[in-house]
């Protein structure tokens, strides 16, 4: 009797075990459920869930069948991974059975855990796209020529808009879409828009590559007549700026290959295709459009029920088969852009002659949707700007070229809403001109428009600077993500300059799950790389810049070593490292001299700042000082990259020459640049950091250049930042790990010039390009830049709130809070691909007390500031009696434990 009562016992605990370990989020690819995969061995990835302590994965157990009741069965015809010991869960290989195009894929998993066995998930899917260049049977249609309703002159064309008309006999089972609108797209059926993106799709070098989209219509289509349009818009396929050849890239006129793929109930199927018996027209209602200059909508002109069936057609014209772009043809792995958030005006303030300026309080980019009534011809103009000059009016001169305005002539009658569709604007200011009566508030919305992707970081303090900081860079960042990382949304650039982002960019995950979005701009970088090596300034390379510096193109091996750290995703060093190995050698051949330093750089310490704010107003920031010392450095950094990628992809040899080129790099740096009065080059602040946090300086000069990097701040620079793009990148770590976080903390919490408290300070709601970008020469000083936000970001998360991975992707974390200046709290967390981080300390005069969160199959190293082990408490309990830590250090104010998964709240006497 007690014998059965025992085992009761024991299987009431197993399944209670069983109930609380769960596998959510499947993702393939990182992706929920795409129908749209080319990738023939894709990685999937989930999450584990349960409310216990130390959980680890042991084993799992993957399949994968080709239909739902099959996976109901347990049957994995596709693949079946029986049960394999292993903790990888964010990086597990299909390998299963070869995948075809359109091949439909079901899966599911379980987990083995050192706490019992969980049920199997919910059932997830992904679906193949077209692998082959055979599986499209459609032809590009277009115009490749100019209608009388182009602006040739501007660069403006008119939109085209493409239609065509079929018919379904029998009852539909499946109906996918298949579209390359090039350079930007809207499709419709039966005169709905398909899908919420706008502005696709994301743009890349036309000639390289082209992003398709996939889009299930099953439910679209009922038996009977149906009318497919799409309407075509310039993106960047047809240049906004044609007069340069030489230095822009242009890919010709606007174009479409599309394929509707239906299967009926039948089995039977169909496809709707490109071809000649599709109707064009450019005689339209969107009468000009560019990603510079803004749209034109002429609703008089309007085309009602185009997309419908039973439209009259007959003065449109047969559509044109016209020349392919060239680029291979790319399932869009990366999040399309979207309207991501709506925004009121804060205030609408009359300026005479009929105008308005409309405030939104946060410079942003996207478009503004207007509500307008009033007589026919009518026309309404929105004029879009960052700021305001100080009589109130529109400060324009930072556009440049660009005019950044749209046009909207009324039809007349109705009330009538508008917003445009292939355009955007970075602005916070909008003149509305032309509207008739007196506008509100309530007549117009901001839409922010950015790639869709999650916000997986928080971070607050109680420093209320450093967090309107941390939502600047926010809004900043985001508002630069446009199926690239570009450096501005307003004037006459929008260009994914390299520069901009190397450690930026890392700084930039802990904000927003941009995996995808590096992992095809990395593939960007690498298809602008020419046949000798060479990789441009700004990749893909819409503008032809190969200036041949280490700093900008550098980057590229930054991302990759940002994106392996990040995701543990190894395809990432083994898919780029021929290209990067390539560029490494090129640069080697061409530009090393004699003594073993890189002599060619471009850029210098790009935008540094003046010396104060007096001397760079009116100052053009775009001089160039090129710098031995900054690409030496630099090279020897990538150098050791280069290394460790190699070990990692198992390129043993190159690793011992890459360590050997290293060695002879840092010999010469320092017989070239060093001075025995323990500074280098010219002792900027940037070329000391550089060599400081590189390794390049002899153990033996290392406490004096520490020394002297603090002399450059707080007596050469009166306790502020003097580095440009380059030096930014590193500044804040290295202060913290030299032992001077105060001093980190006090660069971030400075409001005086320069700073990015002294951009808050004069009304800044983004990041600025330049430190002194309120006074500089209006050429360039864009308001919403990222590339000055260097390692910031990283700083906050990694040592204000303790969030750092230190292998394998956030499997090992190391938690060090930096408890520096008047900040009595941090709380930050971050949603990494194994689960949450949480970091949340709050420190008064006589306690420290910190809740710490740790995913499944993750363990943190935790420095916990404590005067010993005794007066630690963890759940009102002393860890020193709590078998679950493990105590590795107790010394100098600072106890070091280890701990697994789950929940924890410690507390500590000060």
């Amino acid at each position: 009797m007690t014998k059965s009562i025992g085992l009761i016992f024991l299987l009431c605990l197993s399944l209670t075990t069983f109930a609380q370990t769960r596998v959510d989020a499947l993702r393939c690819e990182l992706l929920e459920n795409p129908i749209s995969m080319d990738v023939l061995q894709p990685h999937l990835s989930w999450k584990i869930a349960t409310d216990e302590r130390n959980v680890v994965q042991l084993a799992y157990h993957v399949l994968v069948a080709s239909s739902p009741e099959k996976l109901a069965q347990d049957i994995g015809d596709l693949w079946d991974s029986e049960k394999i010991t292993s903790a990888n869960s964010i990086q597990v290989i299909y390998h299963g059975k070869p995948l075809k195009s359109r091949n439909e894929c079901f899966w599911k998993v379980k987990v083995y855990t050192n706490k019992g066995e969980s049920e199997w998930s919910n059932v997830a899917q992904w679906t193949m796209g077209l692998l082959h260049y055979k599986d499209w049977t459609g032809r590009w249609i277009g115009f490749d020529r100019y209608f009388p309703t182009d602006n040739v002159e501007e660069g403006r064309l008119s939109a085209r808009y493409l239609r065509k008309e079929f018919k379904t006999e029998k009852k539909v089972h499946k109906a996918i879409a298949y579209i390359m609108g090039m350079g930007l797209y809207e499709l419709y059926i039966d005169g709905q828009k398909v899908g919420d993106q706008v502005l696709a799709p994301s743009p890349t070098d036309y000639t390289q590559n082209i992003k398709y989209n996939v889009f299930d219509v099953t439910d679209r289509l009922t038996e009977g007549d149906h009318a497919l349009g799409v309407v075509l818009g310039n993106g960047r396929f047809y240049a906004m700026r044609q007069a340069k050849p030489y230095k822009v890239k242009t890919f010709g006129f606007p174009k479409l290959q599309f394929q509707l793929m239906i299967t009926y109930t039948d089995g039977s199927t169909e496809t709707i295709k490109t071809d000649d018996s599709w109707k064009g027209t450019a005689n339209g209602p969107i009468t000009a459009n560019n990603e510079y200059d803004g749209e034109d909508y002429d609703a008089r002109k309007e085309l009602s029920g185009w997309a419908n069936v039973g439209f009259d057609e007959h003065e449109w014209l047969p559509s044109e088969y016209v020349q392919e772009p060239g680029g291979t043809y790319e399932a869009q792995l990366n999040g399309h852009m979207k309207v991501m958030q709506d925004i009121v005006p804060v205030t609408v303030t009359p300026k005479g002659n009929g105008r308005f300026i409309l405030d939104f309080g946060q410079n942003f980019s996207g478009w503004v949707k207007m509500k307008v009534k009033g007589e026919s011809g009518t026309r309404v103009t929105l004029r879009f700007a960052e700021s305001l000059e100080n009589n109130g009016e529109l400060f324009v001169t930072n556009l440049r070229d660009a005019k950044s305005t749209d046009h909207y002539t009324l039809r007349g009658g109705e009330v009538e809403e508008w917003e445009p569709r292939f355009t955007y604007h970075g602005f916070r200011y909008v003149e509305v001109s032309g509207y008739p009566g007196t506008p509100t508030k309530t007549d117009f919305v901001g839409r922010f428009v950015y790639d869709a992707m999650e916000t997986v970081g928080t971070f607050t303090s109680s420093n209320i600077l450093l967090n309107q900081i941390h939502q600047n860079a926010w809004w900043g960042i985001a508002s630069n993500y446009k199926g690239m990382p570009v450096d501005c949304p307003q004037r006459n650039e929008r260009q994914p300059w390299l520069g901009d982002r190397p450690v930026t960019a890392y700084g930039e995950t802990f904000l927003f799950d941009n995996t995808n979005f590096y992992i095809k701009w990395l593939e960007d970088i690498r298809l602008s790389q020419k046949e000798d090596g060479a990789i441009p300034d700004v990749a893909p390379a819409f503008w032809r810049y190969y200036s041949d510096n280490i700093t900008w193109p550098g980057t590229y091996l930054m991302i990759a070593d940002m994106l392996y750290r990040q995701t543990g995703d190894i395809r990432v060093l083994e898919q780029h490292y021929p290209a990067m190995k390539k560029w490494i050698n090129y640069m080697a051949t061409r530009y090393m001299d004699t003594e073993g330093i890189i002599t060619k750089d471009s850029y210098g310490d790009w935008c540094f700042p003046p010396v104060s704010i007096e001397a760079g107003r009116g100052q053009i920031a775009d001089k160039k000082y090129p710098s031995a010392l900054i690409s030496s450095a630099n090279y020897y950094y990538l150098l050791n990259l280069m290394s460790r990628f190699s070990l990692i992809v198992g390129q043993d040899d190159d690793k011992l020459s890459f360590e050997k080129s290293a060695d002879g790099m840092k010999k010469a740096f320092n017989k070239r640049f060093y001075h025995t009065e323990g500074f280098y080059g010219d002792n900027k602040l940037t070329e000391n950091i550089l060599a400081l946090y590189f390794g390049l300086v002899e153990e033996g000069n290392k406490t004096q250049l520490e020394k002297q990097i603090v002399r450059n701040i707080e007596v050469e620079n009166n306790g502020h930042l003097s580095t440009g793009v380059v030096g930014i990148q590193w500044l804040m770590r290295t202060l913290t790990e030299m032992g001077r976080a105060d001093l980190a903390y006090k660069l971030a919490t400075n409001t005086t010039y320069p700073s990015w408290g002294y951009m808050v300070e004069n009304g800044a709601t983004t990041i600025w390009e330049l430190w002194n970008g309120n006074t500089a020469h209006p050429k360039m000083n864009s308001q919403n830049h990222v590339m000055m936000l260097g390692d910031l970001l990283v700083w906050y998360y990694e040592h204000l709130a303790g969030i750092k991975s230190t292998e394998n992707a956030f499997q090992s974390i190391i938690m060090k809070p930096e408890i520096v200046g008047d900040l009595t709290f941090v709380n930050a967390s971050y949603n990494s691909s194994r689960g949450m981080i949480e970091s949340h300390w709050v420190k008064s005069k006589s306690s420290f007390e910190w809740q710490v969160r740790i995913p499944v199959n993750a363990k943190a190293i935790l420095h916990i500031p404590a005067k010993d082990l005794q007066s630690i408490t963890e759940g009102g309990q002393k860890i020193q009696d709590n078998s679950i830590f493990n105590i590795l250090e107790s010394q100098n104010g600072s106890v070091t434990v280890e701990i697994g998964s789950g929940h924890y709240q410690f507390k500590t006497k000060l």
